[in-house]
């Protein structure tokens, strides 16, 4: 599910070095803080930045993508973080 948070970078006048200083900050946050978030990615695309990525939890998604907000504020996001699926199987699987 793509979700644009934000404005573009070209409307805000960021440059690309910023951009990419920022994109690494919110990295070092999702990999060092109460997340330890590696599952999760953020790229810069087509002028836009990207998060995509699999978490444990619903609340650990909303901390993700506020996460995303508080650091990419102003910029154009699309979010693709998804939750695993952690319920245990309803039967037996089958192979031929």
């Amino acid at each position: 599910m793509s979700d644009p948070l934000t404005q573009g970078s070209e409307e805000t006048g960021e440059n690309e070095e910023n951009v990419e200083y920022r994109v690494a900050h919110l990295r070092d946050r999702l990999a060092a803080e109460e997340l330890g978030e590696l599952g999760v990615r953020a790229e810069v695309r087509a002028g836009a930045v990207v998060v995509t990525g699999t978490v444990p939890s619903a609340q650990c998604r909303e901390t993700v993508l506020r996460t995303v907000r508080e650091e990419l504020a102003g910029l154009a996001v699309h979010t693709d973080v998804v939750v695993a699926e952690t319920a245990t199987p309803d039967h037996a699987e089958e192979l031929p």
